[in-house]
């Protein structure tokens, strides 16, 4: 009889306010090589893979449990970075500014720089962000481009994985690799959508809304 071997993700331990190189440098070769990871941000903890990685992006939908409709997030280093996958005119600059880094993801056009897998079907928009987590930015500073990403909540269930043993047990022969750096919130981002004439706040989470005029 055949046995059956589980292949459990690589674990990193890392600190949250001075994150170890090794772990940066070993956590991108992981999804340079088509891994699909768990980490930590300055919201709930999160799902990522590379951008060009189509197994990848399903592994996530599977995860979560949610169809071609619901929206990835870029997850960018700085606001030049937006401005390469969405188009952003002078108020939506200003919004984005105000907002970033943080606990935000807007709802923007994509430019073509992003493939039509990765956009809304009827839309043509994406999420994207800046996180504020010393732990991500070492992390896209290493990687050198956005990181696909979408909230770690599991599939059926109504908040995100916040506890770094639970996200181990639970996810540890489904993933390649947990980054885990403490407890993660279990608030995701602020979602406010600039992709027509009028803002509009889709959801109030980590950010304050307020802070955007809202």
């Amino acid at each position: 009889m055949a046995l059956l071997v589980t292949v459990m993700a690589q674990c990193f331990d890392l600190h949250p306010d001075n994150p170890q190189p090794r772990f940066i440098k070993e956590a991108v070769k992981v999804l340079r090589g088509g891994g699909v990871m768990a980490y930590p941000t300055d919201a709930s903890y999160a799902l990522g893979c590379m951008l060009d990685n189509k197994a990848g992006m399903e592994r996530i939908r599977a995860l979560r449990g949610v169809d071609e409709k619901h929206h990835f997030t870029l997850i960018c280093r700085d606001l030049s970075e937006i401005a390469k996958y969405a188009r952003v005119d002078n108020k939506q600059y200003r919004i984005l500014r105000a907002g970033t880094p943080g606990g935000y993801t807007f709802i923007l056009e994509a430019t073509r720089e992003v493939p039509r897998r990765l956009q809304h079907p009827k839309r043509s928009t994406i999420g994207l962000r800046v996180p504020d987590h010393p732990v991500v930015n070492m992390l896209l500073e290493e990687l050198g481009e956005p990181i696909l990403s979408m909230t770690l909540q599991l599939a059926g269930e109504e908040e995100p994985l916040n506890d770094p043993d639970d996200i181990q047990d639970r996810l540890g022969c489904r993933l390649d690799l947990v980054m885990v750096s403490g407890y993660g919130s279990m608030t995701p981002t602020t979602v406010i959508d600039l992709s027509s004439g009028v803002p509009e706040l889709l959801r109030t989470g980590t950010g304050d809304p307020a802070k955007l005029g809202f």
